[in-house]
């Protein structure tokens, strides 16, 4: 059955069939939020390009996807769309004309959306101004550039079914639920995916590796997951990107918050955290760090990467770990720093962490430019080993490779 009017949240109205031009503004800025809590926006929005044009790469081990445009041009985007055409794509995975989308596309997830929500979130892609953008075609090699061959996929992995609230549950902890696995599909980052990249049923929230970012475990295991995050914590995280000695939102992550999570409610954002705090805890990938004391005072025998951690790195993050312009840089407690591959660590140093809705203060330039391939593997090694417990390190053909994948 659907989630009732009030699960489905203060912006929630009864069930609507969407006017012939979508006019209604109430409906529109509840497609709007929708659209946001859906992060639609992060996938069809290249770099630097117009909003929901598409175009977006996902690299996949056989190929390359490319997200297509979701505004309402008639040529190139969904312009001539109707609401079946919308319905199917986000419910069942076809789109107009009985085109087969690839899970990366996440309507297993969207399929948990109710129609009204569907059809709100289509009137507000419909009140944008049109753009005309023909998208990449996809380089899919075979057998998977079959797109028929979904249709047993769908048969196995797909259940095309709306969400239902627990009724032993509240009302925030359903909001949650629904926010999580539907719109948010929060699952199909965090989870693994078996051999036909499906999400793994008995591993939810485990965490997993996304365009080359640990996209690390959310369950509520209280070493590998959040467990032990209070529910202002992870507030904070979603809602500003960060929790201190908890965690910084970076890479993908950062992405979501800043074109999705953010935007969100109050009300909603504490729903979230409701629900994952109850999730079923899963003891898998990079575990938090136990409690430290490490010392204030300088390290003199880090080697180069202490050498370059003290000009480069301590004047923000201090010896003990603990940020001294803000605590959004406080390294101390991060898993980021307990990883032994130092995944998102790599990657911050060259890309950096400069989210736009973030303070000056709260933000890290990329060293790319500045460092060698041997130098940030030391200064890197030395931040495993000082503040995380692992024994991790980096080398030089590490950064080499990583700084292959991002572009620097």
């Amino acid at each position: 059955m659907h989630p009732s009017k009030t699960l489905i949240g203060g912006l929630a109205l009864a069930a609507l069939s969407l006017p012939a031009l979508a006019d209604d503004q109430a409906l529109i800025e509840r497609g709007k939020y929708l659209a946001a809590a859906a992060d639609c926006v992060a996938c069809h929005t290249v770099p630097g390009g117009e909003p929901f044009a598409g175009g977006v790469e996902f690299k996949l081990p056989f190929g390359s996807l490319y997200s297509p445009n979701i505004t309402p041009d008639r040529e190139t985007g969904i312009g001539d769309w109707s609401d079946a055409d919308f319905l199917g794509a986000l419910h069942e995975g076809v789109g107009k004309d009985g085109k087969r989308y690839y899970p990366a596309f996440p309507y297993t997830s969207y399929t948990l959306m109710p129609d009204e929500d569907v059809q709100a979130i289509k009137a507000y892609l419909f009140s944008l101004e049109p753009v005309s953008n023909t998208v990449p075609e996809n380089t899919l090699s075979f057998p998977f550039n079959q797109r028929w061959g979904m249709l047993f996929w769908n048969l196995v992995f797909h259940d095309n079914a709306r969400f239902e609230p627990d009724p032993t549950q509240s009302e925030q902890w359903n909001r949650g639920a629904y926010l999580v696995e539907g719109p948010g599909h929060c699952g199909e980052c965090h989870t693994p995916r078996n051999f036909a990249q499906a999400l793994s049923s008995s591993q939810p929230l485990a965490g997993n590796l996304v365009q080359g970012w640990q996209a690390y475990n959310i369950s509520s295991d209280v070493q590998y997951g959040i467990g032990a995050w209070s529910p202002a914590e992870l507030v904070s995280y979603l809602g500003k990107g960060y929790a201190p000695g908890k965690g910084v939102a970076s890479g993908p992550m950062g992405d979501v918050v800043s074109h999705s999570l953010r935007h969100l409610n109050s009300d909603d954002l504490s729903a979230i955290a409701t629900y994952l705090l109850t999730t079923e805890p899963q003891a898998e990938g990079v575990p938090r760090p136990q409690p430290t004391t490490a010392a204030a005072t300088p390290v003199t025998d880090g080697g180069l990467g202490g050498h370059l951690f003290a000009g480069a790195c301590a004047g923000c993050h201090s010896w003990n770990g603990e940020g001294t312009q803000s605590p959004v840089a406080t390294l101390s407690g991060l898993k980021t720093v307990n990883d032994p591959a130092g995944t998102n660590l790599l990657n911050i140093l060259l890309r950096g962490h400069a989210a736009p809705h973030l303070r000056v203060d709260q933000q890290m330039p990329n060293f790319a430019n500045a460092y060698q391939d041997a130098e940030l593997a030391a200064v890197g090694s030395f931040v495993l080993q000082h503040f995380g417990q692992s024994g991790g390190t980096l080398s030089a053909e590490d950064v080499a490779a990583r700084r292959g994948n991002t572009g620097h």
